[in-house]
């Protein structure tokens, strides 16, 4: 409930314009203006950058200087001009952003100091006490019992309300609010105490708590508030200082204060990332709490008495018997635009020195996947740009392909090859890092910045190191964000690497919360838990825009045991898996893609029509000689039938090796498979295999584009098509 407060509004307002106003500020920050200007003008005279605005400004400067400490400062830029000469605009973004958010903490420390100062005047003593009765007034008129407060009273007789005001209240307002109260209580048969008590901390106004639930009328609660709220975007402008006073001050001007309601708990515990509370009786599920330390957590456990939470900070400063308090909203991110070529952390923060974030917009981090009948068919392909996915396991837009496989075997090599190949194709990737080392994630993010991959993608990375409770949410986090951009009608690529990180974090957090374990100590519901994530991937219909979201989720294995408790729920929740396989890794073959384990149930529909012409046989002929390869260990004789086979396998298996961050266009692909399925390299030496395959890809790309290009948009694999690339694979053979 807003309330517009007369006379609240005039003392705030004399407290920003007349005590602190204009001249105050622009006398505490001109003077050091002068300061920084003086520095950057001795700082351009050692050297003259190419950029067309320099204000590398760092703590030192701001601060109150002398003479001494202006010639510091001036070594302070020079250093700066180097470091900004190697990092470029990035870094100056970096520093230009903390000087005004330095700057807006020490304005609202100003602000508020002062309007401390003004509630202490003894001349406004008849005004804050009409505030009071305002504020009185404006609560009573609106106080209710919640669920909670019923469900409270059928237990106990007696509900406790407390009156908490910076200034002692006059008895005829005690008299009304305990008169109120008890009425309230009356007509549910239930009696109250009422607690007077002062805190001068809350400057003015005063706040009234019934059960669980606060009414905040308090000056202190409204500051509390502006400053959550204030602007952290960055001003770029040459004129810096004058700008943000005006900003400043217009937001202060507007100040405004309200009744805030909300409810409080209280810690009962607290120890390894989980917090026991009591109170909070109409909290929900995932619903975000936060700690009178200002840390914040996400409930995950709701029982009769008491409330379960995991926090996302330290918890070493949450105190038992302290104070929570709901903020009102299910846990959300930041999404949008302004996420694309960043690095976030699970709470949608930056953490890649590029400064602020500029979002406009949040998105809750459950979500509830789309219905049945607001899908569409999985139809159109998802181009990986690795041969042996293209073909054989082919992805299409909206489906859920799983990889699996041991470590090191080039699960995430063909993830972010994957991300690389979207480049130019309308796709916007985010790429989830569950418990990844640091330095693996650093260079992921340098191969997609070299590639230009990082224009269309946003990595989430979570640490090893980082709580089980960040590790836990980051694959949601992801989905808020992907599905931002799905509900927009756009094709978002999402991969999480890896689940079965994830699935351990989610254990670790069930045990510390007592929840009974299952096979493997895991709880029973991680199968929900990995199902309603992945089921968040879909191709919607065309009332819906047509977006789509396809997931590609990472499991780990054990010796490559596919059979292991979370491998084979997630393979019972995708739509086929691209399963890796340790022996074919060690003996060369990259990918190492065991073709008789991998599936794709969408099939032949995510490829193109010539594609899937193509490549029909390929499987079984690869089938047949890995057969025939092992029967040939035994050394027998074979027929010449048999030798053919094997050799045309031997070449067919070398033309779908791939290296890492080299995709490949989907019509060279086909161009290659049927080359090689046609018997155009019967003839070609197998370690000649690796030159054939690059300059008939350099023939086709420079003499026959046409050709690529009609084989790309063809929908079928016609007579007429194949006469054309005969002709042209006979050309190229004749000069190979």
């Amino acid at each position: 409930m807003e309330i517009q407060y007369v006379i609240i509004n005039f003392i705030i307002l004399v407290a920003i314009v007349v005590l602190a106003g204009r001249k105050t500020i622009k006398r505490i920050f001109g003077g050091r203006l002068e300061k920084i200007n003086k520095a950057l003008d001795e700082a351009e005279e050692i050297e003259k950058l190419e950029m067309p605005v320099f204000e590398p400004v760092s703590q030192e400067i701001i601060e109150d200087t002398d003479t001494e400490e202006v010639l510091k400062a001036k070594a302070n830029v020079e250093e700066k001009i180097n470091s900004i000469k190697a990092f470029g605009e990035r870094e100056y973004s970096e520093i230009h952003r903390q000087m005004i958010e330095d700057a807006r903490k020490e304005l609202f420390s100003v602000m508020k100091e002062n309007v401390v100062k003004l509630f202490s005047y003894e001349k406004y003593a008849n005004e804050i006490k009409a505030l009071d009765a305002q504020v009185v007034d404006a609560i009573l008129a609106d106080i209710r019992l919640t669920d909670g407060d019923m469900s409270y009273l059928k237990h106990h007789d007696v509900l406790y309300v407390t009156v908490t005001s910076a200034f002692p209240l006059e008895k005829e307002l005690v008299d009304k609010i305990d008169k109120a109260t008890t009425k309230l209580l009356d007509s549910v048969g239930g009696k109250t105490s009422l607690w007077v008590l002062e805190d001068n901390t809350l400057i003015g106004g005063l706040k009234l708590r019934i059960g669980d639930t606060v009414y905040d009328g308090t000056v202190s609660e409204e500051l509390y508030h502006f400053e959550k709220n204030m602007n952290h975007e960055p001003i770029m402008d040459d004129d810096t200082v004058s700008l943000l006073i005006q900003e400043f001050t217009q937001k202060a001007e507007e100040f405004r204060p309200k009744i805030h309601k909300y409810q409080l708990g209280r810690v009962i515990s607290v120890s390894d990332g989980i917090c026991w509370m009591d109170g909070l009786a109409d909290i929900m599920y995932g619903e975000v709490v936060e700690f009178e330390c200002g840390e914040k957590g996400m409930v995950l456990d709701i029982q009769q008495n008491r409330i379960g939470c995991v926090i996302f900070g330290e918890f070493a400063h949450i105190e038992s018997y302290s104070r929570v308090r709901r903020v009102g909203r299910i846990a959300s991110v930041p999404v949008g635009d302004a996420l694309l070529g960043r690095v976030v952390d699970a709470l949608g923060k930056p953490i890649d020195a590029m400064g602020y974030l500029p979002y406009e917009k949040r998105r809750p981090i459950e979500f509830k996947a789309p219905a049945i009948l607001d899908r569409s068919p999985v139809n159109s392909p998802l181009h990986t740009g690795i041969k042996a996915i293209d073909a054989l396991v082919p992805i299409g837009k909206g489906q859920r392909e799983l990889i699996i496989g041991d470590r090191q075997t080039g699960k995430t090599a063909i993830a972010i090859d994957t991300i690389i190949n979207q480049k130019g194709k309308n796709t916007i990737c985010i790429y989830v890092a569950i418990g990844q080392k640091e330095t693996l994630v650093a260079e992921i993010k340098e191969k997609l910045q070299a590639k230009g991959a990082m224009d269309y993608t946003t990595i989430i990375a979570v640490p090893a190191s980082a709580s089980a409770a960040l590790q836990y949410i980051a694959p949601f986090s992801g989905a808020a964000m992907a599905e931002h951009f799905m509900y927009e009608g756009k094709d978002v690529l999402i991969v999480y690497d890896d689940l079965s990180k994830h699935a351990v974090a989610y254990r670790e957090l069930s045990l510390l919360l007592h929840r009974p374990s299952g096979r493997e100590a895991y709880p029973g519901d991680i199968f929900y838990l990995h199902s309603r994530l992945l089921e968040r991937a879909a191709h919607l219909s065309d009332e819906l825009g047509g977006g789509s979201i396809t997931a590609l989720p990472i499991i780990e294995t054990l010796a490559g045991d596919i059979s292991a408790y979370i491998p084979t729920n997630v393979i019972s929740i995708t739509d086929g898996q691209i399963f890796l396989d340790a022996e074919l890794f060690n003996e060369g073959q990259r990918p190492a893609i065991n073709v008789g384990l991998s599936v794709s149930r969408v099939g032949g529909a995510a490829q193109s029509p010539v594609m899937k012409k193509v490549s029909a046989s390929l499987r079984t002929r690869l089938a047949q000689y890995r057969e025939l390869a092992e029967f040939m260990q035994f050394g027998s004789d074979i027929d010449d039938a048999t030798k053919a086979t094997l050799e045309a396998g031997k070449r067919l298996t070398e033309a779908l090796k791939q290296g890492r961050y080299s995709p490949i266009a989907d019509e060279l692909q086909t161009v290659l498979i049927y080359a090689v399925s046609e018997g155009y390299a019967k003839n070609v030496e197998v370690k000649d295999m690796e030159r054939f395959e690059k300059e008939l890809y350099r023939f086709f790309e420079a003499e026959k584009a046409e050709l690529s290009l009609k084989v790309k948009s063809a929908k079928k694999l016609d007579d007429t098509l194949k006469t054309e690339l005969n002709k042209a694979l006979d050309e190229f053979i004749e000069r190979f």
